[in-house]
């Protein structure tokens, strides 16, 4: 399989993104090509002498900031290292791509340039979020502010085909992000997109809750992408939080810190399940190409776990099992119009 990493844009610089993809070229013989886009200087600087064979260079002489806004840095910066490994992958060169820079950035030139799967108007980012007992896919948590409830519809199909195909869950259960569990609760949006969702194969269990997410009681979770991103930054925070707030309490007292110690097992498996870098980034699903996004803050082994994430869903060939999800969930809802009657002249 042949992957292509932007390494440019992310916080920490272009080596730290170098050197997690070659650990991930590393630890996967079956990546037959690398492709490392950005500024040529600065990858060789970082990787040193390319010792892997694989690995392919693709020089670029811009990068898309985060200040940029998307649309009109793509149009002003034509050299910068995500259009160019968008084009990899548009040009059939590379099979799947990761980029830590301009989310925005990466949605728009991925969207213009690889356009959407046949039976889909929006792609989405799915988000896998950690839980105590599992593990739920969460979209769209982000590309997607303003949607209606067909959009919906596709991210629902598009989230139980990942978490069927990726994460290995038999039946996912999905489940329309509301305020109440009923099929009159929520707005206009929720309620069509319950409708909708009713009608086509899958194990749909209706409305959840936010309280819902983490009980174990949904597997993909649907909503808009500005409420998505909220709910996404939201547990971000609150895990983060938490932990700042335990280490303060914690350290208030000597039978505290002693208990803490105790205690530390449990405090790291914890830790090490909501870590971020654990599972790498989110993929942009609904395209025709894979596209994983890594966070900017993504270290070394974030990128490494991305790389890995982007490898598998090329090798399950996702695009295929979900263009068929979608062309079977068109035929039951009757998306596709008739063909015209002949009338006799």
């Amino acid at each position: 399989m042949r992957i292509a990493v932007d390494v440019m844009g992310g916080d920490h610089g272009c080596g730290v993104v170098v050197r997690g993809a070659l650990m991930a070229l590393q630890a996967n013989p079956r990546i037959t090509e690398l492709f490392l886009v950005g500024d040529e200087p600065q990858i060789r600087a970082a990787a040193g002498a390319l010792p892997d064979s694989r690995v392919r260079v693709i020089h670029a002489s811009e990068v898309l900031t985060m200040e940029d806004k998307p649309l009109l840095g793509l149009r002003r910066k034509k050299d910068c290292s995500v259009l160019r490994a968008v084009e990899l992958l548009k040009d059939g060169r590379a099979e799947a791509l990761i980029s830590p820079g301009n989310t925005g950035g990466l949605v728009t030139a991925s969207t213009m340039r690889l356009r959407q799967l046949k039976g889909v108007e929006r792609a989405a980012i799915a988000t896998v979020i950690p839980a105590p007992e599992n593990e739920f896919v969460l979209l769209d948590a982000g590309a997607n502010v303003e949607c209606r409830p067909l959009h919906l519809l596709q991210f629902a199909i598009m989230g139980s085909a990942y978490a069927h195909d990726i994460l290995r869950i038999a039946k996912p259960r999905v489940g329309v992000l509301s305020v109440g569990t009923e099929d009159v609760k929520g707005n206009e949006l929720t309620q069509e997109t319950f409708k909708l969702c009713k009608q086509v194969d899958l194990h749909f269990i209706g409305n959840v809750e936010g309280h819902d997410l983490f009980l174990n009681r949904v597997d993909v979770v649907v909503c808009d992408g500005f409420v998505g991103n909220i709910v996404l930054k939201t547990c971000e925070g609150l895990a983060a939080g938490l932990f700042r707030w335990l280490r303060k309490e914690l350290g208030k007292s000597p039978k505290r810190a002693m208990g803490a110690l105790l205690a530390k097992g449990a405090f790291l498996a914890i830790k090490d399940r909501i870590d971020p870098e654990q599972h790498g980034g989110a993929p942009l699903l609904g395209l025709n190409g894979h596209v994983v996004i890594a966070h900017g803050s993504s270290r070394e082994h974030a990128i490494m776990n991305a790389v890995r994430q982007a490898a598998q869903v090329v090798r399950a060939r996702f695009n295929e099992v979900l263009s068929r999800q979608l062309a079977a969930a068109a035929e039951r809802i009757h998306l596709n119009p008739p063909p015209p009657v002949l009338l006799p002249s």
